[in-house]
């Protein structure tokens, strides 16, 4: 058959007329929306890695976590045995306030039954949340007692970028920054003011992970840790002018003795903060390069709510380097990290390759090099000594988290016992009669025996459980507390602090 004559001007109306074509003859019949999503996506992905189409469904579950709160009833929960059980209440929320606890069963709302009914994470997060100041009763049962009914005024409940701060017996500050959201910079202030009046004499900002976030949200933290006038990051693309962005000299934090920690999952604003910092000389940026993510996108809302995020511009660190490492012509950007792992980048900084044409200096006068990540001025190596595939099918397969969730719960008041996060950490100790019976439960969801792997792990499986309980009790200051002291990178980070080899003016 012969096509109808395609006309109009330009690829746009091309499109238009084969989608016509499609909805008119095509032989069968067709989700014309989601063929055009596809379209869209696979359009946008031609240009680069990071320029992308999202539905309005995707957009929405996308951007909450950087908007830093929504409307729900305040716990933080994990579904165990088709049950969903409180791991802890988000503080100042609706459910603290009406007494809810750690260990509290949630087993319905309103009519919808939350308990062995194949709950997933989708069902509990329609249940409970909801419009601000709408209500759902919940029924909840506790240790083991008759179940009871509380009803709850749903309210904005936050989601802190912020996800641990730690302060050492030696004045040693540590914040976890687990993304750049709109509160995160009020989340910033607030976090360094506290340390500082406990004390606080140097700090460690963990951004290892850290995919990055607002732009303006990395500004604000640069502005609190540089002098005034120091550059932190200009932008540039070829429809978007250079715009330049400078510390106000406002910032609390200046003064302070700093380490930032990264790895290879650290990218984005993670890496605008850890440039800024590398290229004034303003502290020691420590552990594994990383991403490597040097692209601008903006966001542009379409009208049925889905939006297109295209990269408008490139950034650049103070000293003029771009450090978005290479993409298309062949090169396999999504295998990169493993090909790092293959290399043995991650044990041996003799085996990273760093692009001599690419080199640029620091205030002082240091090299450093653009072309693919932010290189840390002292690397960590990973450990992976301890590690094996049975640590990693513990994990992955959640034996790890259930054994360590069941023993909480057996017993929280005797954990409870130890006070707080630094006693536990101390004090606790996850012994070969605990691993054993952690080996033994985890046979019966399917994971095979082998005394080998425990063995060889013992260490870094015990060092995980106990953090998970910890986690359980005290939340994620727990969880870190009790990785924070066998964390090499943190460990290196504090010692170069307190020595003063670090670079801080």
């Amino acid at each position: 058959m012969q096509f109808p004559e395609f006309r109009g001007a330009g690829p746009g109306a091309k499109l238009q007329q084969v989608l016509d074509l499609i909805d008119r003859q095509y032989v069968d019949t067709v989700q014309e929306g989601k063929l055009v999503d596809e379209v869209l996506q696979n359009m946008l992905q031609q240009l680069d890695p990071h320029s992308y189409y999202i539905s309005a469904a995707e957009l929405r579950a996308a951007e909450e976590p950087l908007e830093g709160s929504f409307m729900g009833i305040g716990v933080e929960f994990s579904i165990q045995r088709d049950t969903i059980v409180v791991v802890s209440t988000i503080e100042g929320g609706p459910s603290e306030a009406l007494g809810l606890r750690a260990g509290d069963r949630l087993v319905s709302a309103d009519t919808t039954k939350l308990a062995g009914v194949g709950v997933t994470n989708e069902m509990v997060m329609k249940a409970l949340r909801g419009p601000a100041d709408t209500q759902v009763t919940v029924g909840v049962v506790r240790g083991g007692g008759k179940p009871f009914q509380v009803t709850i005024t749903r309210g904005p409940i936050p989601i802190n970028s912020i996800a641990a701060a730690i302060l050492d017996k030696d004045g040693t500050g540590y914040v976890k920054l687990s993304r750049f959201a709109r509160t995160t910079y009020d989340e910033f202030l607030k976090t360094t003011a506290d340390l500082k009046e406990r004390g606080m004499k140097r700090l460690v900002l963990d951004l290892r992970g850290n995919g990055g976030g607002y732009l303006n949200a990395a500004i604000g933290i640069c502005e609190e840790l540089l002098p005034k006038g120091s550059n932190i990051v200009y932008t540039q693309g070829r429809s978007s002018p250079r715009q330049d962005y400078k510390a106000d000299g406002n910032g609390s934090m200046t003064e302070v003795p700093l380490a930032i920690l990264i790895d290879e999952g650290s990218a984005s604003a993670s890496e605008i903060v850890a440039g800024a910092v590398q290229d004034n000389d303003r502290g020691i940026v420590v552990g594994r390069r990383s991403f490597g993510k040097g692209l601008v996108q903006e966001q542009v809302d379409l009208r049925d709510g889905s939006a297109v995020r295209l990269t408008t511009a490139r950034y650049y660190t103070p000293s003029g380097r771009c450090i978005q490492r290479p993409y298309g012509r062949g090169i396999d950007y999504s295998d990169d990290l493993e090909a790092r792992y293959l290399h043995g980048e991650m044990v041996n900084v003799d085996s990273i390759q760093l692009d001599s044409t690419l080199a640029y200096t620091t205030k002082q006068g240091r090299t450093v090099y653009g072309g693919g990540g932010i290189m840390p001025d002292l690397f960590v190596p990973a450990d992976t000594s301890e590690h094996s595939s049975y640590f990693s099918e513990l994990f992955f397969s959640g034996a790890l988290n259930q054994f360590a969730f069941d023993l909480t719960d057996r017993h929280r008041a005797e954990l409870a016992k130890y006070g707080s996060p630094e006693g536990f950490a101390a004090n606790y100790v996850v012994g070969p009669a605990m691993l054993h019976a952690l080996a033994a439960d985890a046979t019966k969801l399917g994971v095979a025996g082998d005394p080998q792997g425990m063995m060889r792990s013992a260490a870094a499986i015990g060092l995980r459980l106990k953090a998970i309980i910890a986690r359980n009790m005290w939340g994620d200051n727990g969880y870190y507390r009790v990785l924070l002291g066998t964390d090499a990178i943190y460990g290196q980070a504090r010692s170069a602090l307190t020595s003063g080899a670090a670079m801080v003016k």
